[in-house]
């Protein structure tokens, strides 16, 4: 299965197995952290998807602006 994905990454580089080895392992890295990113964007896009504006605060509840 290992070969299979670090297959589906890119080519193989590296001088040796080894080598290809922790390549494939970063490249794994970096796909996780760009799924981790799309899928907290895609989340934030439901969570605010049919938001509507409430009504303001009287103005002694508005907070201070300095």
């Amino acid at each position: 299965m290992w070969r299979i994905w670090a297959k589906a990454l890119g080519q193989k580089d590296g001088r040796d197995d080894k080598e290809a080895d922790i390549i494939a392992g970063i490249r794994t890295l970096i796909f996780i952290c760009y799924m981790v990113t799309n899928v907290a964007i895609i989340a934030n896009a439901v969570r605010h998807w049919n938001d509507v504006p409430t009504e303001r605060l009287p103005q002694h509840y508005q907070p201070i602006k300095g």
